[in-house]
C-alpha cells in the first residue's frame, strides 16, 4: 500500500493564462472564479485534493502584474512572491504557443530550491500541433523544470499525468487537512468571490478592475444562507453602470451569483446586493487591508 503523500503547490503564471480553471479542474469544484478578463483572481486560494495515495494543496495566485502599478496591484504581487517561498512544489503555467516577456517576468520569481514543474496550458487551442514539441523544448531549455506537461484545463487533458508528476515532490506523510475538505477559505470570502466573478463578466471591460465585494452580513439558519453584500466602485458614476436601467444589471448579477452559491453551498441563499461608493480604494494601503486583501 502506497503512503499518503501531502504538500503545497502554487499554481503561477502571467495573467490570464488559465491558472484558475486548471485549479476548478484539478479540484472538481469551483473553488476560484473564472472569467475572460485578465486579473479576475486577486487573492491566494486554496484548493485541496485528496486521493488514495496523496493530498494536493494547491495555492492559486493572481497572475503576476507587470503592466499597472497601484496598492492593489502591488499587493496582488506579493501575494505572488510570498506563495512561492511557502510552497513545497511550483506548477509554472503558460499557454500553449505563447511565451513572450510577461511570462519569464514570472518564471525568474521561480525559486531556485523549489522542483517547478512547466504546465503548458490551452494545447486544444494550437492550430499548428506539429510546433508544440518545439515550443515546448524552447521554453524547457530556459529554466530548471522538474517536468513539463503539456495539458488542457478547460477539456480536462493530460491533468491525472500532471497529478502524478506533482506527486513525486510532496514531502509530507499522511493528511494535512481533513479528506472532506475543498479549501481553507470560508463560504463568506467564497460568496464575495462568486458576486465578483459576475461583475467581471457581465460589466464592460475597464469597470471590474475598480470595484470589490465587501460582505456586510453573513447568517446561517439551517439550511439557508442569509448574505448581505455591498459592491464597492471608486467613483460615483460606476455606481449606475453596475445599478444598469431599472436595476436591471444588478439584480442578474446577484441571481447568477446567488445560484452558484446555493450550488456549492448546498442549501437555500436569501442574497441581497447594493452598491456604494469608496473613492481611491484600489492605491489605499489601509482602505485595501479592511477589504481583505492581503
Amino acid at each position: 500500500m502506497k503512503k499518503i503523500r501531502s504538500g503545497y503547490i502554487a499554481i503561477v503564471g502571467r495573467p490570464n493564462v488559465g491558472k484558475s480553471t486548471l485549479l476548478n479542474r484539478l479540484i472538481g469544484e469551483k473553488i476560484s472564479i473564472v472569467s475572460r478578463k485578465a486579473q479576475t483572481t486577486r487573492h491566494r486560494i486554496t484548493g485541496i485534493l485528496t486521493k488514495d495515495d496523496a493530498q494536493f494543496v494547491f495555492v492559486d495566485t493572481p497572475g503576476f502584474q507587470t503592466k499597472f502599478s497601484n496598492a492593489l496591484n502591488r499587493a496582488m504581487n506579493r501575494g505572488v512572491t510570498t506563495t512561492l517561498n511557502d510552497v513545497d512544489v511550483v506548477l509554472f503555467v503558460i499557454e500553449a504557443g505563447r511565451f513572450d516577456a510577461k511570462d519569464r517576468a514570472v518564471m525568474k520569481l521561480l525559486p531556485p530550491d523549489r522542483p517547478a514543474i512547466l504546465v503548458v496550458n490551452k494545447t486544444d487551442q494550437l492550430k499548428d500541433r506539429s510546433a508544440l514539441l518545439p515550443f515546448l523544448a524552447s521554453v524547457a531549455a530556459e529554466h530548471d523544470f522538474t517536468a513539463v506537461v503539456p495539458v488542457s484545463a478547460a477539456k480536462g487533458k493530460q491533468t491525472d499525468e500532471l497529478l502524478g508528476e506533482a506527486r513525486k515532490h510532496l514531502p509530507n506523510e499522511g493528511l494535512m487537512f481533513p479528506e472532506d475538505e475543498l479549501t481553507d477559505k470560508s463560504e463568506r470570502f467564497l460568496a464575495s468571490e462568486y458576486i465578483r466573478e459576475k461583475l467581471f463578466r457581465l460589466l464592460g471591460d475597464e469597470l471590474p478592475y475598480a470595484t470589490t465585494v465587501e460582505i456586510e452580513k453573513f447568517e446561517v439558519e439551517g439550511d439557508l444562507r442569509r448574505i448581505f453584500a455591498a459592491i464597492v466602485v471608486d467613483r460615483e458614476g460606476h455606481k449606475a453602470i453596475v445599478i444598469g436601467k431599472g436595476g436591471e444589471l444588478l439584480k442578474r448579477i446577484a441571481s447568477e451569483a446567488r445560484q452558484d452559491m446555493e450550488r456549492l453551498f448546498d442549501g437555500k441563499v436569501y442574497l441581497e446586493v447594493w452598491v456604494k461608493v469608496k473613492s481611491g480604494w484600489t492605491d489605499d494601503e489601509r482602505l485595501l487591508k479592511s477589504l481583505g486583501y492581503e
